[in-house]
C-alpha cells in the first residue's frame, strides 16, 4: 500500500501561510522595545511549536544574534521547538507533588503515553512536560492537560483522564466530518 503524502504537503503549505502571517506580527512588533518573548509567545501559539525558518526570521527582523533568539526559547520552558500535541499534558513535580506521588504519576504517564518528557505521541495529539509548582499544593499530586487542572491524581487514574481527551478529539474529528 502506498504511503500518502497529503499530511506533509498540507503541513508545508500551512507553515509557508502562517510564515506569511508571522511577516504582519513582526511589522508590527519590529521598532517595539522588548519585542522578543511577545513576538515569540504569538509565533508559538500560531505554529504550536517554534520552527527554526520563524526563529531565523524573527532575528533577522527584530535585528537579534540567531544566538539570542535561541538563548531565549532554550531558557524558557514555555517555549518549544518541537512539535506539541493538542493537548500539553504538565505533571507538577513541585515538592508537595513530589512528595504526594507526583513522580509516580509521571512514570504512569510516560508507561500510558508511551513517550518521555518533551516528546509528542505519534498522532501528535499528546506531549509531556514538567512543571515546578502549579499553585495547588493542598491538591497534590496535580496534572494539567492544557489549563485544565487534575487533582489529587493517582497513576492508576492516568487512563481514565488521558481517555478523555482522546475521546473529546475523536468527538470533534466526527462533528468536523458532518
Amino acid at each position: 500500500m502506498a504511503e500518502q503524502v497529503t499530511c506533509t504537503c498540507n503541513a508545508k503549505i500551512a507553515e509557508s501561510e502562517l510564515l506569511e502571517k508571522l511577516d504582519d506580527v513582526l511589522e508590527e512588533y519590529r521598532l517595539k522595545p522588548g519585542a522578543l518573548i511577545p513576538v515569540l509567545q504569538i509565533t508559538q501559539n500560531m505554529f504550536g511549536y517554534l520552527p527554526e525558518t520563524a526563529l531565523k526570521k524573527i532575528s533577522l527582523v527584530l535585528n537579534k544574534p540567531y544566538s539570542e533568539v535561541a538563548g531565549v526559547v532554550g531558557f524558557y520552558s514555555f517555549f518549544s521547538t518541537v512539535p506539541r500535541g493538542k493537548y500539553l499534558v504538565r505533571v507538577c513535580l513541585g515538592t508537595a507533588c513530589y512528595v504526594r506521588g507526583g513522580k509516580e504519576v509521571l512514570s504512569a504517564l510516560k508507561e500510558y503515553l508511551g513517550i518521555d518528557v518533551g516528546e509528542t505521541t505519534e498522532d501528535r495529539l499528546f506531549s509531556l512536560d514538567i512543571g515546578r509548582c502549579f499553585g495547588a499544593c493542598g491538591l497534590a499530586p496535580v496534572i494539567m492537560v492544557n489549563d485544565n487542572v487534575h487533582q489529587r491524581v493517582k497513576p492508576a487514574r492516568i487512563g481514565e483522564i488521558i481517555e478523555l481527551y482522546r475521546n473529546e478529539s475523536e468527538s470533534e474529528k466526527e462533528e468536523g466530518r458532518k
